[in-house]
């Protein structure tokens, strides 16, 4: 009897949440209402946490007076890393950060939740799309809160006292949340049903053998690329041997500030200016090399060609120095004994900024052109021989099977490569660049990238861990908003050629 009358009442409230209301139905609608709580209620002037008895515990901490007036006896999110900064609990900084970040990410995902419910028109199937858009957001929302929770205990057990007292507004956004879910939950069963997609425990129980195999590869990305991302919080802190990775002072952006002094601008500008010619010059002679050795008909010299270009990729960065300190030093170098016979005036090169540029520019290309050059050529030599043909029959010159058949077919490839190179932007060539100028300071103005920076910092100042992880967090940002926007754009160009 029981068993019929939880069936009926499912049943019921199924028939409740599908009914539609202004366009949307009922469930939608309440995940939509509780995304509009969770953001309303996640304003800065909206305090998350209270400090228990703030006056006694700031003086138990040993503060001087100075730090005390910065502190505060209650924190909204958006400010509770303040409490770490001038309380000078490093040991809860990790935490704190990771509370933020996740309260971030459960921000975005409710307001985005919020745009495409008020959307008219969903290119998706049904609502199915909605649907997960409101349990991710609502999982998030779930997440935080038990964040939250969690972040008083772990405070309370580094303080050796009760710290914290958390609002009644984190356990309702948590109730409220849960119900969401539950309710988007019944409209996306629905769904499915009726397009006959039955989510992710349904592949999996289908193909559980394919998940098994995934599973080394998703340890070692875990491993290697996403567990090693917890180092960003370095960037907010000022290492030191006694308090260790995890409880040295968090000092904000303070190691932000130093890069700014440090002529960040000027950073920034060599390293985007070297890598935008690295990649346009060099993806230009890549392709035309490629066009010119496919049109190539002795076999021998196409084979030797494609040799002696690929050779200097393996050329040692070591050897690389040995090479240009020969052609170039003041005293004995090539090019100037060179000028010397010809009776002009030595070129001093290694105090001259303006030719390196230049120089360095040259040796990329002599060493990545064949490389690069190979990736082109396989796409061309890919190409089906009846284009051609058909265009020889319709009286198309050489010229113009290039223009109208090849580098229209080689785009794809151009375009791939060009946003994979456009992510790494801000990362320079540090072997190249450290091995052909190392650390002569008069060329720093005009050779001086992120890279060559931080190592000359790291191995000068060897506690200077937050001022490196701060430059590489700052490259990293830097190279994910070139991509997203440059992908963005290629998607609303063409769809089929962007990354994502």
């Amino acid at each position: 009897m029981r068993s019929k009358k939880n069936h009926k009442l499912g049943s019921s409230l199924a028939v409740m949440y599908e009914k539609e209301y202004l366009g949307k139905k009922l469930g939608l609608l309440i995940s939509m209402i509780v995304s509009i709580i969770a953001v309303l209620l996640s304003m800065p002037f909206v305090k998350w946490v209270y400090v228990i008895q703030a006056d006694t515990l700031y003086n138990n901490l040993g503060l001087g007076e100075d730090m005390i007036s910065k502190l505060k006896s209650s924190y909204s999110i958006f400010n509770l890393l303040s409490f770490v900064k001038y309380s000078k609990q490093g040991n809860i900084g990790l935490y704190s950060m990771l509370l933020l970040l996740i309260f971030v990410a459960a921000i975005y995902f409710n307001i985005i939740m919020l745009i495409r419910v008020l959307k008219k028109k969903n290119k998706t199937k049904g609502n199915l799309y909605l649907c997960f858009l409101g349990k991710l957001s609502m999982i998030f929302n779930i997440i935080f809160s038990f964040a939250t929770l969690g972040y008083k205990f772990f405070v309370d057990m580094k303080l050796g006292t009760t710290v914290f007292f958390i609002s009644p507004i984190v356990y309702l956004v948590l109730i409220l949340s849960v119900i969401a879910y539950l309710s988007v939950k019944v409209v996306e069963n629905a769904e499915r049903k009726i397009y006959g997609e039955y989510g992710f425990w349904h592949e999996l129980r289908k193909n559980w053998v394919l998940f098994v195999m995934l599973i080394p590869a998703a340890i070692y990305l875990l491993i290697n690329n996403y567990l090693p991302m917890v180092g960003v919080y370095y960037a907010f802190t000022s290492f030191n041997f006694r308090d260790g990775l995890w409880a040295s002072p968090f000092v904000g952006f303070k190691n932000f500030e130093y890069l700014l002094k440090a002529d960040l601008l000027n950073l920034t500008k060599n390293t985007i200016t070297y890598n935008f010619v690295f990649i346009a010059i060099g993806n230009l002679l890549q392709i035309v090399f490629a066009i010119f050795i496919s049109q190539v008909g002795c076999r021998w010299f196409k084979k030797t060609s494609q040799t002696l270009m690929f050779m200097p990729y393996f050329v040692s960065f070591v050897i690389l120095k040995v090479l240009v300190y020969n052609l170039f030093e003041y005293d004995s170098g090539v090019i100037n004994t060179l000028v010397v016979s010809l009776g002009l005036d030595r070129i001093d090169f290694y105090n001259k900024p303006s030719y390196w540029p230049f120089l360095i520019t040259l040796f990329y290309i002599w060493k990545n052109l064949g490389y690069g050059m190979v990736v082109y050529l396989a796409t061309i030599l890919g190409i089906s021989d009846e284009y051609y043909d058909a265009a020889k029959v319709d009286g198309a010159s050489l010229l113009q099977q290039i223009r109208y058949i090849t580098l229209p077919l080689i785009k794809p490839t151009f375009i791939i490569l060009f946003l994979f190179s456009l992510g790494s932007i801000m990362k320079g060539q540090f072997e190249l660049f450290y091995q052909m100028v190392g650390t002569n300071g008069v060329l720093y103005d005009a050779t001086d990238i992120f890279d060559t920076y931080v190592y000359r910092i790291t191995t000068t100042q060897p506690l200077s861990i937050g001022i490196g992880t701060a430059a590489g967090l700052y490259q990293s940002l830097f190279g994910f908003i070139v991509i997203m926007l440059t992908n963005y754009v290629v998607k609303k160009k063409n769809p089929d050629y962007a990354l994502f």
